[in-house]
């Protein structure tokens, strides 16, 4: 079977971008930065982006180029003889399946929230009216399943009209519109009436808010967001990287799929703290930031219902591009591993999803006696958990000692692949610190992770 291959470089790198930027850019990077001192934690975070981010997502694109392959196979192609790496590959593949089964619902919640908030649901409530109606949409089962059930399948169907006539296509107009709808949220949010201090609070540097939060934490909790954000460890980029030619350096390559994914988490928080301080809203974290406080603010807001639906279809555009690249990474190995077409392997899929996914949608309610965590834990927070604090951390290191070690595919092949081309190259001092430094930084996440987590 003849590999396929994107139709552009600005494709490839959209893709890439898409596949990293997430909800997470949105509800969490920015509370960061306003919590562990505005600039200060920025500056920070880009130092661990350049030092951890790019080199791995380097690595991964340079493995999928080299053996115009996914994670599932491209090891048979790059390792030694004898030897036993493949075996990840198959944990790749695990992992990407578990990320969707709860990343699915997720998105279903987005494009939900974007429906509602668009026929005025929301109008006229109170924070805890709104806090009412969220907890009431993940108690009732048949919702939850149901937008669930439209993110899976709206993504293998792209997905089943090719790489480039499905997959390329929705994804640059997904992308083009991600960005356009965020610049206007964007400007709308810094030129509102008492905005300015929102973006005082968030932009400057604060050092003695980031001590009275602990400089070892701000620390921490850069270096897991520089980690996080790009979606990098389990392969995901690898498989973008197998789709394209031999004609630009994949370092540089990285450095821009980097920038663009900083860009959306930067200007999201352009659009959220000027909100916030200009109505008075302690900014929350996490989901509830998103479901519970920002509705409230949009009901307050002049044509509030207009850019409270602008923001949610940029949310479920950000939900969704990561969807497509993660399906289409299990796609490209299901089609490896079986010899099935693309159509068939995104009906199988599809199928296999939808019943994978189901236990995350039922969590919240038909099974809200289950806490595998302890406490109030869920089963969305179970399959986070081995992603987040398994997978990627524990595929990060394999993939840094594989492509570094004699052992592995080996340094002067992982050069030689990722400097191909025209752009910037990986420079050769940086072996050192590629083949000891950047692995123990990456078990120090894991680590932290574990200590955090238990």
């Amino acid at each position: 079977m003849e590999r396929e291959h994107l139709g552009s470089r600005l494709g490839f790198i959209l893709l890439s971008a898409g596949c990293a930027i997430g909800i997470g850019n949105v509800w969490k990077f920015p509370w960061l930065v306003g919590q562990y001192g505005g600039g200060a934690f920025v500056l920070i975070y880009l130092v661990f982006l350049l030092l951890m981010g790019v080199p791995v997502m380097t690595m991964e694109f340079a493995m999928g180029r080299a053996s115009r392959q996914s994670p599932v196979r491209f090891y048979y192609t790059l390792e030694p003889a004898g030897t036993k790496w493949h075996i990840h590959g198959y944990f790749a593949f695990i992992g990407n399946y578990i990320l969707m089964m709860f990343y699915t619902v997720v998105c279903g919640w987005m494009l939900r929230y974007f429906i509602e908030t668009m026929n005025g649901t929301f109008a006229g409530m109170d924070t805890q009216a709104i806090a009412a109606q969220f907890d009431a949409m993940q108690k009732g089962a048949a919702g939850q399943w149901l937008f669930m059930a439209v993110s899976v399948l709206a993504g293998f169907f792209v997905l089943s009209l090719g790489l480039q006539g499905g997959l390329e296509r929705v994804t640059k107009f997904m992308m083009t519109a991600l960005l356009a709808v965020m610049l206007l949220l964007a400007v709308h949010s810094v030129f509102m009436q008492g905005g300015s201090a929102g973006l005082s609070f968030y932009l400057l540097p604060d050092f003695e808010r980031m001590q009275e939060h602990g400089t070892f934490q701000a620390i921490q909790a850069a270096m897991n967001q520089a980690f996080f954000t790009l979606s990098i460890g389990m392969g995901g980029m690898a498989i973008f990287g197998s789709y394209i030619g031999k004609e630009h350096a994949l370092l540089g390559e990285s450095v821009r799929v980097a920038a663009l994914d900083t860009m959306v988490a930067f200007t999201s928080g352009l659009i959220i703290f000027p909100a916030c301080f200009a109505y008075s809203v302690e900014p929350d974290a996490g989901p509830s930031l998103i479901f519970i406080t920002l509705p409230g603010i949009f009901n307050h807001m002049p044509y509030g219902r207009v850019f409270g639906s602008l923001f949610f279809i940029f949310m479920t555009f950000a939900a969704f591009s990561t969807v497509l690249g993660v399906f289409e990474n299990i796609t490209a190995m299901f089609m490896e591993l079986t010899g099935m077409s693309r159509r068939k392997a995104c009906l199988v899929n599809a199928a296999l999803m939808l019943v994978l996914a189901t236990p995350c949608a039922f969590g919240p309610n038909l099974l809200s006696s289950f806490h595998p965590l302890g406490g109030g834990s869920t089963v969305m927070d179970l399959e986070d958990f081995i992603v987040s604090n398994l997978v990627l951390p524990i595929g990060s290191v394999i993939f840094c000692i594989f492509c570094t070690r004699k052992y592995g595919w080996g340094w002067d092949n992982f050069v030689k692949e990722a400097n191909t081309g025209k752009g910037i190259k990986v420079h050769r001092r940086a072996r050192f610190y590629l083949t000891y430094i950047l692995p123990a930084l990456f078990f120090i996440v894991f680590v932290m992770g574990l200590a955090d987590a238990l």
